[in-house]
């Protein structure tokens, strides 16, 4: 059988149809095609370099420059859509628009992955070191006068406790199980920027307490090693960072008021005998001895509970007042007072805190130097119980009264010799112990600092 061929210039044909076919599609879509051009501008309205915008659905796109604009064609139903790290992803509708003016918002989700460290800030991903940061959650908080109880169970490797509950106690604050036998074990703590003694100025259990909770925006825990590269020796416990609240640029003036009224008291105590108990088993233990008399004999006719006369159901305050705003565009500022009454479930233990704070963050010459301005103060009023008097509750004889007229020791009763003088070796009455003892301290400390930033007006960068 002979193979059929067919002519050369029917397969030229061929190619030239497909070419011109292809050739008029891609003429038709070109004619399609529109050319826009728009400028992309952050939430400060300054511009925003690289920007990402692309026409939805297809590969066409671009970046802005150092201005933030950008040229773009696109089809006849385009859509952009518009992407830059820090903030929230739009899609814009071109329709008949030829230039556009786009203004980005920020995603607060994504800011809140960026951790500030000393210095300055990081990516979490970028992250080397152990850091773990949290917003101070006001929310269902309870009875939570100091900074420290804001943190108890919610960060990993960071332990508080507290020095025994009594309002005046702070707490040992322990960041990855610090152990040294010689060395302070308490970690750094930095306040706006300002590098604090974790043990306060004398009369307050530790720095924190002397830091009103209202106003703490975030707590940002370092806890390794690293954190030494940025504060020195002093960080080899770790760094707690606290930075406070202040005001928004453009803010409407907001007032707020913010208070409490909690109830204190014990949960249970010590069961001991009662004075008819005491009374009955003095009798039968010494019965048919030879010294009995005398021992019945110095038996009172009181039935006392102790534990009842030294604890009290206490109550505690707080109030706090403050003011947000904006002094115009350029001024936004934040001011508070507050006050707080924290009274101990063990008679005579209180403490009184007021505190205030003010803090300025204005922005001038075009947003090019930005200056922060904190300053805080306290003052608190603390009275110490002796504690010993809880031991004394337990053992003092519950026949005996708390009061007697005829006591020359401030009108309680104890017990005396033959000469008219205390017993040392005996139990002291446990209201005496706390009543006649007047143990007080006062703190005051004022905390201030300018910050200075500056912005390259180049590079776009903080400095």
């Amino acid at each position: 059988m002979k193979k059929r061929r067919e002519p050369i210039f029917k397969r030229l044909q061929q190619t030239y149809f497909l070419l011109f076919c292809l050739l008029f599609s891609l003429n038709v879509s070109a004619q399609n095609l529109k050319r826009i051009t728009g400028t992309v501008l952050d939430n400060l309205n300054e511009p925003a370099i690289g920007a990402s915008v692309v026409e939805k659905g297809t590969s066409r796109g671009t970046a802005t420059d150092i201005d933030g604009n950008f040229e773009l064609s696109v089809g006849e139903h385009a859509v952009l859509v518009v992407s830059y790290i820090g903030y929230t992803t739009q899609e814009i509708p071109v329709g008949n628009q030829t230039n556009l003016s786009i203004v980005l918002k920020e995603n607060a989700q994504l800011l809140n992955e960026v951790v500030v460290i000393g210095y300055g800030a990081v990516k979490k991903q970028d992250l080397t070191g152990s850091v773990t940061a949290i917003n101070a959650d006001l929310k269902g908080r309870g009875l939570a006068p100091n900074a420290q109880d804001l943190m108890i169970g919610k960060i990993a490797g960071v332990s508080v406790i507290s020095g025994g509950g009594a309002p005046t106690d702070g707490a040992q604050i322990r960041i990855r199980g610090g152990s040294s036998l010689s060395a302070s074990n308490d970690p750094l703590i930095v306040l706006d920027g300002i590098p604090l003694s974790a043990s306060g100025p004398g009369g307050v259990g530790n720095m924190l307490s002397a830091i009103n909770p209202m106003d703490i925006e975030t707590f940002t825990v370092l806890k390794d090693a690293s954190a030494t590269a940025i504060y020195g020796s002093r960080a080899s416990n770790g760094v707690i960072m606290i930075t406070t609240k202040r005001g928004t640029q453009g803010a409407k003036t907001t007032v707020t008021y913010d208070g409490n009224v909690s109830f204190s008291t014990k949960r249970n105590q010590v069961d001991v005998l009662t004075g008819d108990e005491f009374r009955e088993f003095v009798k039968q233990t010494y019965a048919g001895a030879t010294n009995e008399a005398e021992a019945v004999g110095k038996l009172g006719t009181a039935n006392t509970n102790w534990q009842n006369e030294i604890f009290q159901t206490a109550i505690n305050t707080e109030h706090n007042l403050s003011i947000l705003g904006s002094a115009g565009t350029f001024m936004p500022y934040r001011a508070s007072v507050g006050y707080t009454e924290v009274n101990g479930i063990l008679k005579t233990a209180g403490l009184d805190r007021y505190t205030a704070s003010v803090s300025l963050t204005p922005t001038l010459f075009d947003k090019h130097l930005m200056i922060t301005a904190n300053a805080r103060g306290m003052y608190i009023k603390n009275r110490f119980a002796d504690r010993n008097a809880i031991g004394a509750a337990i053992t003092m004889d519950p026949t005996k009264p708390v009061y007697d007229e005829n006591s020359p020791f401030g009108g309680y009763w104890s017990w005396m010799g033959s000469d008219g003088n205390i017993i040392k070796i005996a139990t002291k009455n446990p209201v005496a112990m706390l009543e006649m003892q007047d143990d007080r301290s006062q703190a005051y400390q004022l905390l201030g600092m300018p910050i200075l930033t500056t912005k390259c007006i180049f590079c776009r960068n903080y400095i």
